[in-house]
């Protein structure tokens, strides 16, 4: 029997074990419903994993780890408290049998966990049981939505739905035991953005020998193929913080860690899922804003001055798989500061996009395998489109008039369309312009692609005229940890000509025990992609890196040794070297998560022109030769007190530094209150002169519910003169709904009077969701 035709004969063991269900004792309350077999004639294609079970049972496994699990209709909601005491989680078998991937790859789960699937005519349901042998110790400290420590702090579970069931992209959900909960996309089983906010809800709750949690997912808050029976990709997680273990339902190899849940091709597969009948959702989210500013460095001054405005988000699914996003007079007031940085180098600093509008199936225009997010920061690699670029100028907010996207999947294919209009900025002269993307990407063999890209915007920021970006990129995935990222790209801008493009050709195998990294990049002195982000050019870059990281069977306190060596070679255009940086890495990762580290670099750099590094301290052009140590050590988030600590000292531009950092620093003051601290002081010596950099700053953030907290960011930078204050109260006080208050204020340390004000601005903003 092939599993196409096992499925269609599973769904009638279903239709016929209705009675068995009722007999085993369901409430009114929750009644199980049959299923339509009428439903079953669209089935879209056969199922990559074992036969569906049969009823009762709602798993079946194979004996290579995979999975099928069965989806149970309801005829009536389940009540959402996290209680588990519908008829259900008696009447119907657990989805349960985890398997370890930390420490034992391939174990059972020491701690049993069980899940139930089910659905009705609106939500999809995911309900958790966790059983604990030691309840008392569950790590619980974050209880806000997407708050920093819940993913590698708390005890989670987590479920994904691969709802094009094409095993690459997927919707992400995480949930701790005190309701903190996250959600994110996965694009390409390597891309994971963080900051999509589906409408969806969940409830933890506990029990004499563990913790429950209920969540449920509208389906118009997911994108899946048409028809009405449904094949779903599906893989669900538990971390174990006390005891530093990690389970998945599906059997994950332990080279991929917590980025096992993005893997969509090792998920198991869900059948008996039903969609509703085919409406097209609409989402409409006006907002109304009001605000006290003033601002002193602006020419001219403002002071208390009062301002308010309106405009709207609108949400259209012209299929279940394709949406269209349209945004007027667009505002983002409510967004987040960025965290300041301290620069020593000669390249731009990269700041990543925190505005909802921009987020969504933001993975889609990732382009070449460029790194995203903070990690883009450190990257040599071309950024085509990087949608900061729209709406902020020098640092200052340019305004949107409006603009729309349409994103999404036709058959094989992703696409990616933008256009958004920008007015004008007198104080960073920015002119009125408009933005666009085109973005189109093939799924090929089982977890690779190719695509085209094309980026432009009306007026350049460099030259008069237009700049526009175009290039073709693949991005090939074998066996579980090979990867190659390929990419050609070119730039077109007024006054610049010959030597604009780049290429790119990286080859990735990330196992367990050895890692191995060889990149070709090449980037040329007039490549200018205005869309995106360019930290260096004319530049050709090779790189090198083997990584050996066993686990080790005679220190039970140790669960891996990592060595490291790389070897980094920049020339420019014309093969003469600018940098070279050979380094090696010895480190420990602890059973209890910390990880200790030692890092030696050995390097070179040469200065194309004099730059100037520091107040009074400008480097003549020339090259310098440096080495540097650095210690690190890691305490786990898990931990009362958690953080990044480091010490550094070597020779730096014919002179010597010393640094010493906190970074991603945490105490958890109880699961309401938390303060992440951090500092980094950086003791300059030159034969040019000398200087000091201090960057302080900390968030403290106080959750009232899993929907409402205020958090503020303090910091202080002394290579630019400043303290700053972002105070925010977002609450979320019905689904998509939001009320924020926002007050920000930055003052100048060097000012006549310290300290000096330099602006503030109090906002308040509501915006409501209607969903239709």
């Amino acid at each position: 029997m092939t599993h196409r035709a096992a499925f269609l004969a599973a769904f009638g063991v279903v239709v016929a074990s209705t009675a068995w269900a009722a007999q085993s004792g369901p409430s009114p309350a929750a009644p199980l419903s049959p299923v339509d077999p009428k439903a079953l004639e669209d089935v879209p294609f056969s199922i990559d994993g074992p036969a569906p079970p049969v009823a009762p049972a709602t798993v079946a496994r194979d004996e290579s780890g995979r999975a099928t699990v069965r989806a149970i209709r309801l005829a009536q909601p389940l009540r959402l408290d996290g209680a588990l005491d519908e008829a259900i989680y008696t009447s119907v078998p657990p989805i349960s049998d985890f398997i370890q991937v930390e420490p034992e790859e391939g174990a059972p789960a020491t701690e049993k966990t069980e899940v139930w699937v089910s659905f009705d005519d609106d939500y999809v349901y995911i309900s958790f049981r966790c059983f604990e042998t030691e309840p008392t110790r569950v790590v619980a400290n974050e209880m806000r939505r997407d708050g920093n420590n819940l993913w590698q702090g708390n005890d989670v579970v987590g479920f994904v739905f691969d709802t094009f069931y094409d095993r690459r992209n997927a919707f992400q959900f995480i949930v701790s035991p005190i309701g903190g909960r996250m959600d994110g996309q996965i694009t390409n089983e390597r891309q994971w953005n963080g900051d999509w906010n589906p409408v969806w809800e969940a409830k933890a709750g506990h029990f004499e020998g563990g913790w429950t949690v209920e969540a449920a997912v509208p389906f118009k808050s997911l994108r899946y193929r048409p028809g009405r029976a449904q094949i779903w990709g599906f893989n669900a997680v538990r971390a174990n913080r006390w005891k530093n273990e990690l389970s998945f339902l599906t059997r994950i190899p332990n080279a991929l860690g917590m980025r096992g849940l993005n893997q969509a091709s090792l998920a198991a597969t869900l059948v008996g899922l039903e969609a509703p009948a085919g409406s097209r959702s609409l989402e409409i989210k006006p907002y109304a804003i009001s605000g006290l500013t003033t601002d002193r460095v602006a020419t001219p001054r403002i002071s208390n001055d009062v301002s308010g405005d309106i405009g709207f988000d609108v949400k259209y699914g012209l299929t279940r798989n394709l949406t269209a996003d349209l945004t007027y007079n667009t505002d983002f007031a409510q967004v987040e500061a960025d965290e300041q940085q301290v620069n020593l180098t000669r390249f731009s600093l990269f700041f990543p996009e925190k505005r909802e509008f921009f987020l969504e199936n933001q993975g889609i225009f990732t382009f070449g395998g460029a790194a995203t997010g903070n990690a883009a920061a450190a990257s040599n690699t071309p950024i085509l489109f990087h949608s900061r670029q729209i709406g902020l100028n020098e640092g200052r907010v340019v305004p949107i008039d409006g603009g729309g996207r349409l994103t999404g999947r036709i058959g094989r294919y992703n696409i990616g369309l933008v256009s958004m209009r920008a007015g004008d900025d007198v104080e960073s002269g920015a002119q009125p312009t408009t933005f666009s993307v085109v973005r189109l990407r093939r799924d090929v063999l089982r977890r690779s692609s190719f695509g085209v890209l094309f980026t432009g915007r009306s007026n350049a920021v460099t030259s008069p005229g237009a700049n526009s970006a175009y290039g073709v990129d693949g991005n090939f995935a074998f066996y579980d940890n090979l990867t190659f990222n390929t990419y050609w790209a070119r730039t077109r801008t007024e006054g610049l000509s010959g030597n604009d493009t780049s290429y790119r050709a990286q080859m990735d195998y990330a196992g367990d025990r050895y890692g191995i990294q060889v990149e070709r990049l090449a980037i040329g002195d007039n490549f200018n992609p205005e869309m995106g982000f360019l930290r260096r050019d004319d530049m050709k870059r090779s790189f090198g890196l083997f990584r050996f990281s066993p686990r080790p069977r005679g220190f039970t306190s140790v669960r891996k040794f990592f060595w490291a060596g790389s070897a980094d070679y920049i020339t420019d255009g014309a093969d003469h070297l600018e940098t070279r940086d050979l380094s090696g890495e010895f480190a420990i990762e602890f059973e209890t998560s910390d990880r200790f580290a030692v890092i030696y670099n050995d390097t070179y750099e040469f200065l194309p022109r004099p730059f100037r590094i520091g107040s009074g301290v400008t480097l003549p052009i020339g090259g310098y030769s440096a080495s540097n140590l650095r210690v690190a050590m890691n305490f786990g988030q898990h931990r009362k007190f958690s953080g990044n600590l480091t010490a550094e000292r070597g020779s730096f531009y014919g002179g010597e530094r010393t640094a010493v950092s906190v970074s991603r620093g945490r105490a958890n003051l109880g699961s309401q209150l938390s303060l992440e601290p951090t500092y980094s002081v950086n003791w300059v010596d030159l034969p040019q002169g000398s200087f000091t950099t201090h960057l302080v700053g900390s968030r403290v953030t106080y959750t009232m519910t899993p929907l409402m907290f205020v958090s503020a960011l303090l910091q202080y930078n002394s290579a630019i003169h400043a303290v700053a204050a972002n105070v925010r109260l977002r609450w979320e006080y019905q689904p998509g709904s939001e009320l924020f208050v926002v007050y920000n204020e930055e003052r100048d340390t060097w000012g006549r009077r310290f300290p000096d004000l330099a602006n503030r601005a109090l906002i308040v903003k509501i915006n409501r969701l209607f969903r239709f």
